[in-house]
């Protein structure tokens, strides 16, 4: 017995792990840095991946909406005109999808309805591209009025869930999301902090939801891939131990 507990404890000095007789003792990894292994900093890791693609996804796509006049915003010298747009309106945006694809896997495991329909990333990828498909038509596509257009952008969003989640909760938590964030930007175009042309829906445009519930979809599907990519490292480093 106490030559099997000092076997165990020379196994694991200095962070390494025991890997059989004949092998090099193995140091553990982390899923996004090899050196960092902690969970609280792994998922601080993985909601700045989430942020940068926010980020990024509100450049390209509010640049669609102010090209063709349907977003405007109060003049600003300086980074209006890098980014056409307000400053404020990147950083939102990656916060609100950090939290959005932190959110769903952590509702998936409380529901105890782990998300399994298409996971890989080949999927993610075709549900950014469909997303930002969905707002080139809110932007560039003309419709005969605001009402058919409205129909059309809500078909493709639950298409969208359709074709890349097709869980309740996804739904749920899609819907819920999108008229929070309706209701704010209403509150922000009343303090015209800024404003839509053409507004049919208490200063903005009624196909907003739609595109909400379709960001908040591709958000948690790379939110879900990415909390599965950890998983799967943990089970493998697991398995290996």
């Amino acid at each position: 017995m106490s030559l099997t507990l000092t076997a165990m404890s020379d196994s694991t000095v200095g962070g390494e792990q025991w890997a059989g007789p004949g092998q090099p003792p193995r140091t553990p990894r982390g899923p996004y840095i090899s050196s960092i292994t902690n969970r609280t900093t792994n998922l601080l890791i993985r909601g700045s991946m989430l942020f940068a693609v926010g980020v990024f996804l509100a450049l390209v796509l509010n640049l669609l909406q102010v090209q063709r006049n349907v977003t405007l915003f109060p003049p600003d010298p300086v980074l209006s005109s890098i980014f056409s747009s307000a400053w404020w309106v990147p950083p939102c945006c990656g916060t609100a999808s950090a939290a959005i694809g932190l959110l769903y896997p952590c509702i998936d495991t409380r529901l105890g309805e782990p998300h399994k329909f298409k996971r890989e990333w080949s999927s993610v990828m075709r549900c950014v591209a469909v997303f930002v498909g969905i707002n080139h038509a809110s932007a560039k596509v003309d419709f005969a009025n605001n009402v058919q257009l409205s129909l059309t952008l809500a078909a493709l969003s639950i298409g969208l869930w359709w074709t890349f989640d097709r869980s309740r909760s996804g739904f749920g938590l899609g819907v819920t999301i999108a008229l929070l964030a309706t209701l704010a930007t209403q509150l922000l175009v009343y303090h015209g902090l800024f404003q839509y042309t053409s507004p049919d829906f208490l200063y903005i445009r009624s196909w907003l939801p739609c595109i909400f519930f379709a960001g908040v979809i591709t958000m948690g599907n790379i939110g879900r891939q990415l909390a599965l990519y950890e998983y799967k490292f943990i089970q493998e480093k697991i398995h290996q131990d």
